[in-house]
């Protein structure tokens, strides 16, 4: 459709603040651990560095300390903040119990062919991803699938919660990545995960999810473990 065509009543997307782009772009460098965990950062360096002012760098720091990814230091710019292992465990304990409702009530919400396609597409590129031995393409897929999967639950504040939550481990899942066997199993819980939900199996579709999230802690730990990590 050209732009003549298009209804002029329809919402314009918004352009960004720049706090939001701060925030957005903060947020990824920390949790693609460009800013490493235990780094500490002058405003005036992260403001040269993103190409902005100090004032949105200092609003997107209050932003991303209330999300528990940084630290706010008077005077001194931010700390990006490690987790360790004992925060991690009761983190991803949250994520279990919450993603597993999640589950349960989209499978009681007997979603459309939209919703099952999308989840089923991420599949697939997980599927593809390990066809070609990418584990970054997979990560992305993975990170997708679930992000997907809370957003069709349809619950707002439960999103809001657990991408709070899945943003403080998404380091430790890519500092990982490459240290755990390739992820088939998981792949096959999510495929199995997505057929409980699509035949309405609230309850089926809750404890898969939980064992998958609970295997997933359990692999994360022992990794941490062994590689002799004290906080990611």
């Amino acid at each position: 459709m050209t732009a003549a065509m298009q209804d002029p009543s329809a919402p314009e997307a918004r352009p960004l603040s720049q706090t939001q782009r701060a925030i957005a772009l903060l947020r990824e460098m920390i949790i693609s651990n460009k800013l490493p965990p235990g780094s500490n950062h002058l405003e005036s360096e992260l403001a040269v560095m993103l190409g902005m002012s100090r004032t949105p760098i200092r609003e997107a720091a209050i932003m991303l300390e209330a999300q528990g990814l940084v630290e706010v230091k008077p005077r001194h710019g931010i700390r990006v903040l490690p987790i360790a292992p004992a925060d991690m465990e009761e983190i991803y304990s949250i994520l279990t119990e919450l993603e597993s409702l999640a589950a349960y009530n989209l499978a009681n919400s007997q979603p459309g062919d939209a919703a099952l396609a999308e989840l089923r597409q991420h599949i697939d590129e997980m599927d593809a991803a390990l066809a070609a031995d990418d584990r970054h393409r997979w990560a992305r897929a993975d990170d997708a699938f679930h992000r997907s999967l809370i957003r069709l639950a349809g619950n707002r504040r439960l999103e809001t919660v657990v991408t709070t939550y899945s943003d403080q481990v998404h380091r430790a899942r890519l500092l990982t990545l490459f240290m755990r066997p390739a992820p088939s199993a998981s792949n096959n819980d999510h495929r199995r995960l997505v057929d409980a939900i699509a035949a309405g199996e609230a309850e089926a579709a809750q404890a898969i999810h939980r064992a998958h999230r609970i295997d997933a802690k359990n692999m994360m730990l022992k990794l941490i473990a062994a590689h002799g990590f004290s906080a990611v």
